[in-house]
């Protein structure tokens, strides 16, 4: 790996993810090398009790620059997680994924693509547009996060707007403001960021096999609050009238 700035960037938040982390690290890295990606990958952990930012630091001494850590002093929200990733990261391309494997490292790939020929300000990893689907999930938590993307679509043309998935030009993100810092960063970039084109890309969203999932009823709660939030923000604030130009890929 060179020391110049790389051209992408993905952000993994964690908190207690040490179970896998050190598989998920090595998979994105061979992701970047089988498709010849400039990335590098940066780490965001919120003091994990159980040592995952530690075994990060390990791998950063193996892997080089391009892996980046970020300790946090305590557990202070994804959205907040992800937007300090943003900002420690070098690239004009910034992204998220999860730490559990629920989103396809190989992904990144596919979504960069798409990025690159469509010309959008950011590409979004769908569950919910055909190709796309989710395995190992409950009928009732199907069924609420269909919930939770139906209560947005209003909003934006996303069909899977509450995603964990996606990519967006930095010039567009870093300018953000934004007011929740729970699990929808995603929906809360489209809104609050001056994003004009968007792409949503299929993919199989598989959940987490170990470890515990961070869904809770406090963050669902909150997700009602940053609807109320947007929603405001959308018909009666700065984003009322903003046109979008949405693709959907296949």
């Amino acid at each position: 790996m060179t020391s110049t700035a790389p051209l992408l960037s993905i952000v993994v938040p964690t908190y207690n993810e040490r179970t896998r982390i050190a598989e998920l690290v090595r998979a994105v890295f061979e992701v970047f090398r089988t498709y010849t990606l400039d990335g590098e990958l940066v780490v965001v952990d919120d003091n994990s009790p159980d040592g995952t930012g530690a075994v990060v630091d390990d791998l950063s001494r193996e892997i080089g620059p391009r892996l980046v850590v970020v300790h946090r002093a305590g557990k202070l929200g994804l959205g907040t997680a992800v937007m300090e990733g943003f900002v420690a990261s070098r690239s004009p391309v910034v992204g998220v994924m999860d730490a559990d494997f629920s989103h396809p490292p190989e992904g990144i790939a596919r979504l960069y693509g798409v990025l690159l020929e469509s010309k959008a300000d950011a590409v979004v990893g769908s569950r919910y547009i055909p190709g796309g689907r989710v395995e190992n999930w409950p009928a009732g938590r199907r069924l609420l996060s269909k919930l939770a993307c139906l209560l947005a679509w209003p909003l934006t043309p996303v069909r899977d707007a509450t995603s964990g998935f996606f990519l967006i030009r930095r010039e567009v993100a870093t300018g953000a403001q934004i007011a929740a810092g729970g699990f929808k960063i995603c929906l809360e970039l489209l809104l609050r960021s001056p994003v004009r084109s968007v792409a949503e890309v299929p993919y199989v969203f598989v959940d987490r096999t170990t470890g515990q999932s961070k869904m809770s009823l406090r963050e669902a709660m909150g997700y009602l609050t940053q609807l109320r939030q947007l929603y405001v923000l959308r018909f009666v604030g700065s984003a009322q009238g903003r046109s979008v130009r949405y693709t959907r890929q296949g």
